[in-house]
């Protein structure tokens, strides 16, 4: 198997070569482009990586800039933030824009590794130590996010509510498919149905909105129910 193509977009040339360090000590991963924001969509296209990990905050071109640059491709990278505020509104705007992960910049290699080899697989990344805060903020600053999309008076099933619980861990199908004793297949429909029925975009969207929930943030079971804004008015 090919290793992992990764790019790595920060305007710190330190912080992308530590970062490069990092990924590359992992036989199955491969830094094949590393660049500050204005060079990204233009090496992108030139290495065309799995995962891209793009900083939040550039001074030139911003990280969400990049992120909704590098998604118009024709065979865009999956995304994950790199941030050093967990807490950061933008976060939650990155989360609502599509990004498939976020890791604080000074993530461990036993973490870092393991994320973007689950996103390169279809799963989702969150950093530990930003998860609940990533949680309390999008529950802040994005609450009708899923509303406009959502599919009105489709409460979940018992298994879509098992899958939801399991996204926050950042499983892949086929991890969750060997946790719940089902097919990959079935895991694959049952994620396709609840982002539907939540009305999110990808299953990060999702995972951070379970969380919310479980956190309290929301204040309500609505990701359990299905409910949206609109029936809660």
């Amino acid at each position: 198997m090919p290793p992992v193509n990764v790019m790595v977009v920060d305007d710190d040339k330190l912080l992308r070569y530590g970062l490069e360090r990092i990924l590359e000590s992992a036989d199955d991963i491969r830094v094949s482009a590393t660049c500050d924001g204005p060079e990204a969509v233009d090496l992108a296209v030139r290495h065309r990586p799995q995962v891209a990990l793009v900083d939040i905050y550039m001074p030139d071109v911003s990280g969400l800039e990049v992120l909704a640059a590098l998604r118009e491709l024709d065979d865009p990278p999956v995304v994950a933030m790199l941030t050093g505020f967990g807490t950061d509104e933008n976060v939650a705007r990155a989360l609502a824009a599509g990004a498939a992960g976020f890791f604080f910049k000074d993530t461990a290699a036993q973490e870092l590794i393991p994320g973007v080899r689950l996103l390169a697989a279809g799963g989702s990344a969150l950093s530990s130590r930003i998860t609940h805060s990533v949680a309390r903020s999008f529950a802040r600053t994005v609450p009708d996010g899923f509303g406009p999309r959502a599919q009105a008076g489709a409460p979940l099933t018992e298994r879509e509510r098992d899958v939801l619980e399991l996204l926050p861990t950042g499983m892949t199908n086929g991890e969750i498919a060997e946790r719940l004793f089902l097919s990959r297949c079935t895991v694959k429909d049952h994620v396709s149905s609840l982002l539907a029925k939540l009305g999110a975009a990808n299953r990060v969207q999702a995972a951070v909105l379970a969380e919310s929930v479980r956190a309290g943030y929301g204040g309500t079971d609505r990701a359990s129910r299905g409910e949206t804004s609109a029936e809660r008015s």
